[in-house]
């Protein structure tokens, strides 16, 4: 569960990110790779595209933190074309994990302990979310 203090903390926090997204999303995936770098082979397509891509997503997930109903549907269905890709449920953990070092590397002091807590709380919903997704759609 995501409270309503945590989901202002979030949209705040990458408000401060979407003018820099361009080198959160090379930082990201430099942290990535970097912790696992089985991921690489994944990302057959431009990377500066790729991170383009993610921060479209991460901004429709982050807007709609207070609609979880929207933002669930969203979560199943990456999740399964995620499959398609090769993705294993073990890269859920090294993508957050890259994704919460690369907000603390680039909000640095404002990404204190409460916000990182809340990034946490959201990432978790997201991830479970796809998990669960996806084990349904290898399962089919």
């Amino acid at each position: 569960m995501i409270t309503a203090r945590q989901i202002d903390l979030v949209q705040d926090s990458f408000a401060l990110v979407i003018p820099v997204s361009a080198d959160a999303a090379a930082e990201f995936y430099r942290r990535l790779f970097e912790s696992a770098p089985d991921t690489r082979p994944l990302f057959k397509n431009d990377m500066a595209e790729q991170g383009r891509k993610l921060f479209l997503t991460l901004a429709t997930v982050v807007d709609a933190l207070d609609r979880l109903d929207e933002v669930v549907p969203v979560a199943r269905e990456l999740a399964i074309r995620h499959v398609g890709y090769g993705v294993a449920d073990r890269h859920y953990d090294v993508v957050g994990a890259a994704l919460i070092e690369t907000l603390r590397m680039g909000l640095g002091p404002r990404f204190d302990a409460e916000t990182e807590a809340a990034w946490g709380a959201a990432y978790t919903i997201l991830a479970d979310t796809m998990v669960e997704a996806a084990r349904a759609r290898r399962a089919a």
